[in-house]
């Protein structure tokens, strides 16, 4: 221990305003810590005086440089993730193709049982999960629950009862949780408004990628190895799919950035700029930590709009669960197999194009309402034209338009939701885990829309859809009002210093922001 002279304690009380009877004794090591801690504020706080009078110039080419840095470290991992992710949720599907229900003796309405189980696990550790993430490295704990998803996909091949298969469900569900809500979350805590739209359609191609190599690792699993070594087709789509898992698991650990407040991957002028780019567009500092847990859920509580936009992706999540059950949608135009797999690719191939041009087109103008109305009117044609014609060529044009269009508006109607509530951190993570976990409960119910039974046209499902198509449709040009109504009010605060928005609030916005339309 070192004991601090009658001088030091002056001095530390002076500098600190603190009772000279409160400081007695600190190590060496707490010392040493504190002065780091204060040399990294002062250094902050230098960057942040001397970004602001850089040209426009500098701050173009030094944001284009640590863009592609960041894009280049952090897009790969989590797409990769994503990949996995849905690969190891979805996998069930190519399954069913194979031996699955006639192995574990399922029936009538087993299967959607099986697909809706997961979601009942998946949403109810949504919430908790996102709000310690604000507290925990990304990089640990997203690659702890990918490891722990992959060891779960691949017990599920060892199922050899539908018993054995729900409870393997429902651990993969608790697993899964974290990652899609806390992977949007590192990615609005890095990235600004105008980027984060592209970001995040690149980070949900993984889905887009799942389905494709899925339906092609389908047919070549289901195809060569039906009974190889006395194991089903289906076992092995699982315990491949899984290992592989795993194995990248351990690797991502060490690859996935964390917030930019501890990127040691990036020099300190990067670290402060990547900070304070996000702090200016917001008009406000966000510090995670001086805002509590229960205080930021509280904000997300309270908001209103949280609330619309929980219904907005309830219904916009429930309209894309033909995912859950796409190549058997598929193989009712009549075609084997391994031909209903190959068939799902390009269809995936051209959703995977549209994705990236709609989400640019609407980073580029800052609109989202109009891209997600637009894209929902070629969706709600599709499930028509599956549900009326009766032709198989015809029909297959329509299954090309059913993602076509819920595809790319589900990435950008959360890319939304993200950069609707910038600040506090806290009160972001809490707002997307609710809007994430409200909306997988529409999985839970929407995996009974599509019964075997209901095939070939599956009538009812599809005309859901299209009902639920038009009713986000409807949803959405709300939200466009109520954020054009809540400009109105920020501009006139700004014109009139003596109107308020809430003196004393941690969620008031800074002068100068506008929310997306």
């Amino acid at each position: 221990m070192m004991v601090l002279s009658d001088n030091e304690k002056q001095e530390k009380t002076g500098q600190h305003g603190c009772q000279e009877d409160d400081i007695v004794e600190v190590s060496e090591g707490e010392q040493t810590r504190t002065t780091t801690a204060t040399i990294a504020i002062d250094e902050k706080i230098e960057y942040s005086s001397i970004f602001p009078t850089r040209d426009s110039k500098w701050h173009a080419s030094y944001k284009r440089k640590l863009v592609r840095r960041l894009d280049l470290r952090l897009l790969p991992v989590v797409i990769l993730m994503y990949t996995l992710n849905f690969l190891d949720r979805t996998n069930l599907a190519q399954a069913r193709l194979g031996t699955l229900e006639k192995d574990l003796k399922m029936t009538g309405t087993d299967f959607n049982l099986a697909t809706s189980i997961f979601f009942v696990a998946y949403v109810v550790m949504q919430l908790p999960s996102n709000l310690i993430l604000t507290r925990v490295r990304p990089s640990l704990y997203l690659g702890i629950s990918m490891l722990l998803w992959g060891i779960v996909s691949t017990v599920q091949a060892a199922a050899y009862s539908f018993k054995g298969l729900l409870a393997t469900r429902i651990f993969l569900g608790f697993v899964e949780a974290p990652f899609y809500p806390g992977v949007t979350m590192l990615i609005s805590s890095w990235y600004t408004t105008d980027e984060i739209t592209l970001r995040l359609s690149w980070f949900f191609a993984g889905i887009l990628l799942a389905n494709m190599v899925g339906g092609l690792l389908g047919a070549a699993v289901l195809g060569n190895l039906e009974g190889a070594h006395g194991i089903a087709g289906w076992r092995w789509l699982f315990i491949i799919e899984g290992s592989i898992t795993v194995g990248l698991a351990i690797i991502s650990m060490f690859l996935l950035p964390n917030f930019p407040s501890y990127a040691n991957w990036l020099s300190d002028e990067e670290r402060a700029y990547a900070e304070w780019r996000l702090t200016a567009e917001a008009k406000e500092a966000d510090d995670p930590n001086s805002t509590t847990l229960l205080e930021g859920l509280r904000m997300a509580l309270v908001d209103w709009r949280v609330y619309i936009f929980m219904l907005f992706n309830h219904a916009l999540l429930l309209s894309m669960t033909f995912v859950y059950f796409f190549p058997s949608i598929v193989q009712t135009l009549g075609y084997s197999t391994i031909h209903t797999l190959l068939l799902t690719a390009p269809i995936w191939f051209l959703v995977f194009l549209v994705c990236l041009i709609s989400t640019y087109s609407a980073g580029r103008t800052g609109d989202r309402s109009i891209h997600i109305i637009c894209l929902l009117l070629i969706s709600l044609v599709g499930n028509l034209i599956v549900v009326i014609s009766t032709k198989s060529a015809v029909r297959f044009f329509g299954m090309f338009l059913m993602p076509l269009g819920a595809m790319p508006a589900v990435q950008i109607g959360f890319s939304w939701i993200a950069t609707s509530f910038p600040r506090p951190m806290v009160k972001r993570s809490a707002t997307i885990a609710m809007c994430s976990l409200t909306a997988n409960i529409a999985s839970i119910y929407g995996s009974y829309m599509f019964p075997a039974s209901a095939a070939p046209q599956y009538i009812a499902g599809g005309s859901a859809n299209a009902g639920l198509c038009v009713l986000v449709a409807g949803i959405t040009v709300v939200l466009r009002l109520v954020h054009a109504r809540e400009n109105r009010k920020l501009e006139k605060a700004e014109l009139e210093p003596e109107i308020e928005q809430g003196e004393g609030r941690k969620d008031v916005r800074g002068k100068g922001f506008r929310y997306l339309l």
